[in-house]
């Protein structure tokens, strides 16, 4: 299904009237198309200010009032042109999002280029959906990154939405805008609930615990690389020499495979407290050193563990019943 499909009437048209199909990929070029400007309050005022002169001038034959009211006009319109090119061909591109939890903030990087040979002042950055703002300045020539941070309540992949950028400068009697709606997300993990760890139990079946053949003591020799092995285990001398990624196998104590299974919550009531639960157990089993597996319903993530493995299973229980990214 389209955008346009999906989006309402009042939105398709706010989308024509600046001129951009949401959500835009790559760099965004603000051409003079789509920049806007109207006079402020304050340039309102000075307007009204202007035309009292004018009649004044007029009605009195006033030659020093005409002069003054057509050079404050002028400085006027010079303000006009310089407000509107303070915004005009500035460029918008986005950078990587980290991962965050419901709960926090999600800190999304845009970054904003002048592409001429003077600074852009006082452009003003704000997030239209949450308020988020900030006023930079970017320098001639030079990338500045400016960070979002927007509060999220709701796991899952989080768009950026619509960003406004607007200046003022130099005087503040107009005010010149135009909006973005960049193609960059942020991945939402839910809410961390921490219980207990599962306990021990001789059975693999049953979601606890599992005891394997390999331990942490003694060295046993060199098996195939897999991508949920710990970086600690890895051959570093024998892929240096080979090229080819090892994993180290030790025997001894005996390593533990814990199963969490999205059956085994306890006094779980709703899809997100089990989420939030099963989170909070991903937490505690990769701090704690252990292999573990995720078990959600239509989807199995063998044991493993390591900041790879961690991040692949929150993945699942952020994204677990939405759907999938477009690509």
């Amino acid at each position: 299904m389209t955008a346009g499909r999906t989006q309402p009437l009042p939105a398709r048209i706010a989308d024509w009237f600046y001129g951009f199909k949401p959500p835009e990929r790559g760099v965004i070029h603000l051409g003079h198309r789509r920049v806007y400007i109207v006079p402020s309050r304050l340039g309102w005022i000075y307007a009204t200010s202007l035309l009292v002169m004018l009649i004044g001038s007029i009605n009195f034959a006033l030659s020093l009032g005409f002069a003054l009211t057509f050079m404050l006009a002028g400085m006027g319109l010079a303000c006009m042109v310089h407000t509107f090119r303070n915004l005009a061909r500035l460029t918008v591109s986005t950078g990587r999002s980290d991962p965050v939890f419901v709960g926090e903030s999600a800190r999304f990087r845009l970054y904003l280029e002048s592409g001429v040979r003077f600074d852009r002042h006082s452009i003003l950055v704000r997030h239209v959906e949450s308020g988020a703002q900030l006023v930079i300045l970017v320098p001639a020539g030079n990338l500045t990154e400016v960070p979002l941070a927007i509060p999220v309540d709701t796991r899952g992949l989080l768009p950026l939405g619509r960003v406004m950028l607007e200046t003022r400068f130099p005087l503040g009697l107009f005010r010149a805008w135009s909006y973005v709606e960049p193609d960059s997300q942020c991945l939402v993990y839910p809410r961390p609930e921490f219980l207990p760890l599962p306990p021990s139990s001789g059975s693999a079946s049953d979601g606890q615990f599992q005891t394997l053949a390999p331990g942490n003591d003694d060295y046993a020799g060199l098996r195939s690389h897999q991508p949920s092995d710990s970086p600690r285990h890895v051959a570093w001398k024998t892929l240096a020499r080979s090229g080819e990624m090892y994993t180290k196998q030790f025997t001894g104590d005996s390593a533990a495979r814990l199963w969490l299974e999205w059956s085994r919550v306890p006094g779980s009531d709703s899809v997100e407290q089990r989420l939030s639960r099963l989170t909070g157990w991903v937490l505690a089993a990769e701090q704690a050193g252990l292999h573990y597996g995720l078990r959600l319903p239509g989807r199995e993530i063998a044991p493993g563990s390591g900041d790879t493995h961690r991040a692949a299973c929150l993945e699942a229980l952020a994204m677990h019943g939405r759907p999938l990214a477009a690509t």
